[in-house]
């Protein structure tokens, strides 16, 4: 996995163990958050293996944190940073994090479909840490290896299908002189 954006679970971790006082707040769009009265529901780690279209073999685990809305408005604040915390801590109790595992944010509610963003940049505004939702996208493997998804300028192709191996075969005179049956010789 290549991506720019993302942050390792021991970074994301540090990062909330500085701000424990807190108020956990997401905003996964320009002025839209996920409400006050969200829970951490689990958090799962996925261990990916891929072949790119380059037949390039990949391997890179995800830490993804599920965040939930309840379809009841409940009153109060969002969650301590030190709950959450609290929550990774069970967690970790029971499953043992890659500490390098790449964290994603997954969410989605009525209004917004459900999809896996990066933590994008912490912020301290007044009591809350609030965590900007960077949305994933595709890529290319191999254009970030310096390669190309399509055809390069000298027309080959990353993605296309390998030529097939054509095996040459030798062909051999299997009828030696002395030991040769022929037609009407009675020997076969």
């Amino acid at each position: 996995m290549i991506n720019k954006l993302s942050v390792g679970w021991s970074a994301f971790k540090a990062k909330l163990q500085q701000h424990p006082e807190l108020l956990l707040q997401f905003q996964y769009e320009s002025n839209k958050w996920v409400n006050a009265n969200y829970h951490i529901t689990e958090i799962k780690q996925a261990p990916i293996t891929s072949v790119d279209c380059g037949g390039v073999m990949n391997a890179w685990t995800e830490i993804i944190v599920q965040l939930w809305e309840p379809t009841d408005e409940e009153e109060g604040r969002a969650m301590e940073v030190k709950k959450a915390l609290s929550i990774i801590n069970l967690v970790e109790s029971k499953l043992q994090l890659n500490p390098n595992g790449i964290v994603k944010i997954e969410f989605g509610n009525s209004l917004f479909d459900t999809r896996q963003m990066f933590p994008g940049e912490f912020k301290i505004d007044d009591e809350n840490l609030i965590l900007d939702l960077t949305p994933d996208a595709t890529q290319c493997k191999a254009i970030n290896r310096g390669g190309s998804c399509g055809t390069t300028s000298a027309g080959e192709e990353c993605c296309a299908p390998a030529e097939p191996v054509k095996r040459k075969i030798e062909l051999v005179n299997l009828a030696a002189d002395q030991n040769s049956c022929t037609p009407g010789s009675g020997c076969c």
